[in-house]
């Protein structure tokens, strides 16, 4: 059983980076940060802010989401050591290779398996709900069967599957492409925040500030738990490591800069969303910021912030895909997974078949399934994967403290630490029944694990082949 924890050397997992099996290299520092960008900002302001108001934290919602932000805060520097340590596909789960061992590897992979799947599958239904709103507010009407799941009454969510298939083809075209698509639609999105600030700040009364923390500030914990999903998207920056041309030093600025500036939207939309309507009226919204400027009497401006909505998370889909898809690629090119699902174009030096299948079975999930079953399991996940990394940190500084580090998380281990601790503190405020799904999950993983990819890994394989070309070699000496 010790080979299930052999690491993965850092020179080898570069070198696999520059075989027939690598991907293109052709982003820099902008387009990372405009990826965490497009991967943050989203159902965060879009969606999240209202019912997190009116259920948990009250107007200290921003303290909320400063906590949330904290706990990924340190979680980023983490990340950011080894990204620009190890600038391969992957992100955790190749950080979790290097430092902790096969099986760890292989569990933050199938962890973040889960956390993107159904992050996607929930952010295409909120696509469509936007884009179906929309529609029937310019006069076109959708028959109601082909915009819900089953679960729903209706046949499928056909607008959440073509979104998905649309943004699949994107990303088999390339990533050049995709990362200049993104940053148009991120600079959209930017744009409708900013105008939402402008005209709604004008508007905010303190007394809707009152009582400031309703639920006590175990209610702003557990608003820090639900919001935490508005952030999940800067560890997706970290995936894209093999296609940055200068990832020593563009790595950790994406990382860091996407997440102070998102962190940074997020506590002041927030507070100017719970100081223009009382935090109460939010209960029954998915669309807060629009609600809060037709409650002002803006309705040309709520239109404009759906539509701003709908490129938000155009966006997220993207970057979501985008990850998840390096993810399949990355533990397929080491064996974990089926060979095929590794394959690269020639032309575009995409994972064309990674892409395929992440956009068929996220279209199945997002058009059968609803947004409540969907969306449960993603912020466990993300938050499992950030402990890891955090604490791969700590092993790694003390294994392999050789090793050149082009960026240093600071104050190793108490960083880390902090980031761990945070981190398992928001788990214990979820619900007990998405803990009994996580772990349901954790152990079908096990045993996929011991049934294929221990068989199947290439280190295990080479390490085998090895000692089989030893004993050849101890044979052929004995019999001379």
């Amino acid at each position: 059983m010790k080979d299930i924890f052999r690491t993965k050397s850092i020179k080898t997992l570069i070198k696999e980076t520059e075989g027939e099996k690598s991907l293109k290299k052709s982003l820099g520092a902008f387009e990372l940060t405009m990826l965490g960008i497009g991967a943050i900002v989203g159902s965060g302001i879009f969606v999240l802010t209202g019912v997190a108001a009116a259920k948990f934290s009250g107007p200290a919602l921003v303290i909320s989401f400063i906590v949330a932000g904290l706990a990924c805060a340190f979680a980023a520097l983490c990340y950011a050591e080894f990204a620009a340590m190890i600038p391969v596909a992957g992100s955790a789960y190749t950080y979790g290779y290097a430092a902790l061992g096969e099986v760890w590897a292989w569990i933050i992979g199938w962890d973040l398996i889960l956390e993107y799947a159904v992050a996607i599958g929930a952010v295409a239904i909120g696509w469509s709900g936007y884009i179906v709103n929309l529609l029937k507010n310019m006069g076109i009407n959708l028959p109601a069967s082909l915009v819900a799941s089953p679960y729903e009454g209706g046949i499928v969510n056909l607008p959440a599957m073509l979104i998905i298939g649309v943004i699949s083809i994107l990303l088999i075209i390339g990533v050049k492409e995709s990362a200049k698509f993104n940053n148009l639609i991120v600079a959209i999105k930017l744009v409708i925040i900013f105008l939402f600030i402008f005209l709604a700040v004008g508007h905010v009364k303190p007394a809707n500030w009152q009582p400031f923390m309703p639920y006590g500030f175990n209610g702003v914990l557990q608003g820090a738990a639900y919001v935490f999903f508005a952030y999940i998207g800067f560890d997706a920056v970290s995936t894209a490591a093999e296609e940055v041309k200068n990832p020593q030093k563009d790595l950790p600025k994406g990382i860091i800069a996407s997440l102070l500036i998102c962190t940074v939207l997020y506590i002041v939309v927030s507070a100017i969303l719970t100081g223009v309507v009382p935090y109460l009226n939010y209960m029954n919204t998915a669309a807060p910021v629009a609600f809060a400027l037709e409650q002002i009497g803006i309705n040309w401006g709520s239109a404009l912030v759906s539509v701003g909505a709908v490129f938000g998370l155009t966006s997220v889909l993207l970057v979501m895909m985008f990850g998840q898809t390096r993810i399949f690629f990355a533990m397929s090119r080491d064996g974990l997974l089926p060979e095929v699902i590794g394959g690269i174009n020639k032309k575009t030096k995409t994972p064309v078949n990674s892409t395929i299948i992440v956009g068929v079975a996220t279209a199945i999930i997002a058009g059968f399934l609803p947004i409540g079953i969907v969306s449960e399991l993603t912020n466990i996940g993300t938050l499992a994967a950030f402990i890891i990394v955090s604490l791969g940190i700590v092993v790694l500084r003390k294994k392999r403290p050789d090793i050149k580090r082009s960026f240093k998380c600071p104050l190793v281990p108490i960083t880390p630490i902090i980031s761990a601790l945070a981190c398992f503190g928001l788990i214990l405020q979820l619900e007990t029944a998405t803990k009994i799904r996580f772990v349901v999950w954790f152990a079908l993983g096990i045993v996929v694990y011991l049934a294929y990819g221990r068989r199947h890994s290439t280190m295990n394989n080479e390490i085998r082949d090895e000692k089989a070309g030893e004993g050849k070699s101890c044979e052929a000496t004995i019999t001379n």
